[in-house]
């Protein structure tokens, strides 16, 4: 049972699989259970964090991950309490390794398959849909599903062991229409191509150079940059920042899907905000601005 980075990683840097052998008993070794894998939510302050937990398997996602990512992505959102998400993998080791791919001959095989993919764009799409900040904490590794979940983040830090990779040519799995867009506006249709079809392996410096990440950081200094970073953001006007990702969200639309009543919305609301006229005095008082998203 591995993850995709085990797929694409020399044997002998794959995960040990977990086998516990018992001493003193001969010919018998008991193996232990895989954990099943979970996403947790912390809060602090105004910062929410979803993190993907399930290091047994390189923070891989099982299916029952892929069905909680909507369901606490809206919860997030729905926090008025909560101005910026992070999303971060349970250890440093890996962001995400992919989908889980011991599940892969069950679910993503005959009439499942479809179901499974479908699971999967729910949750990318309840992540992208998300009203507020959000940022990528990326250590290790982000392969395959890993990406595509880095890639509904607004903003993308990785430390400097960072390994990225998407290798669906090795498993013979098709990408719909919708990643492959997200993909080639984030780093451009050069890179995105050579991310397909070479299926390799890239460092954080090659994806720091493509535009995949905003900044690569010593591993130490990640965790410490990116609170700082969110600490930073969500002390902003809450709608001002809901307005500003709206209206980026409407420019990633086709021409034909735009909606520029929704961003003329958010504009307007800020304007006519009790948060705009405390961010006038402030300024004219010389102090911080206390913002409470109304």
């Amino acid at each position: 049972m591995r993850s995709l980075a085990a797929l694409i990683l020399p044997q002998s840097s794959t995960p040990s699989q977990g086998h516990n052998e018992e001493p003193i008993r001969p010919l018998r070794v008991r193996y232990a259970r895989a954990m099943p894998g979970q996403i947790r939510v912390e809060r602090d302050g105004a910062i929410g964090r979803i993190i993907f937990d399930h290091p047994e398997r390189r923070n891989a996602i099982t299916s029952s991950m892929w069905r909680d990512i909507p369901r606490i992505a809206r919860e997030l959102d729905d926090d008025d309490s909560v101005r910026v998400v992070v999303m971060r993998g349970a250890d440093e080791v890996a962001f995400v390794s992919g989908a889980d791919i011991s599940q892969f001959e069950e679910q993503r095989s005959g009439p499942s398959a479809e179901r499974y993919d479908l699971e999967n764009y729910d949750a990318f799409d309840a992540l992208s849909s998300i009203r507020k900040p959000v940022i990528a904490s990326i250590h290790g590794f982000c392969i395959g599903g890993g990406c595509a979940i880095a890639l509904t983040a607004d903003l993308r830090y990785c430390a400097d062991d960072a390994v990225f990779a998407i290798p669906a040519g090795r498993l013979g799995l098709g990408y719909n229409a919708p990643g492959l867009r997200t993909l080639t506006r984030v780093v451009g249709e050069p890179s995105a191509k050579e991310i397909f079809f070479t299926a390799r392996r890239f460092d954080a410096d090659e994806a720091r150079a493509m535009g995949l990440v905003n900044r690569v950081l010593a591993k130490t200094e990640l965790d410490a940059y990116v609170g700082e970073t969110a600490e930073t953001i969500s002390q902003n006007a809450p709608l001002t920042l809901r307005a500003a990702k709206t209206a980026f969200t409407d420019n990633a639309r086709d021409a034909a899907l735009r909606k520029p009543e929704e961003v003329k919305a958010g504009i307007r609301a800020c304007f006519e905000s009790e948060d705009y006229a405390e961010g006038v005095k402030a300024f004219l008082e010389k102090r911080r601005p206390a913002f409470r998203g109304r």
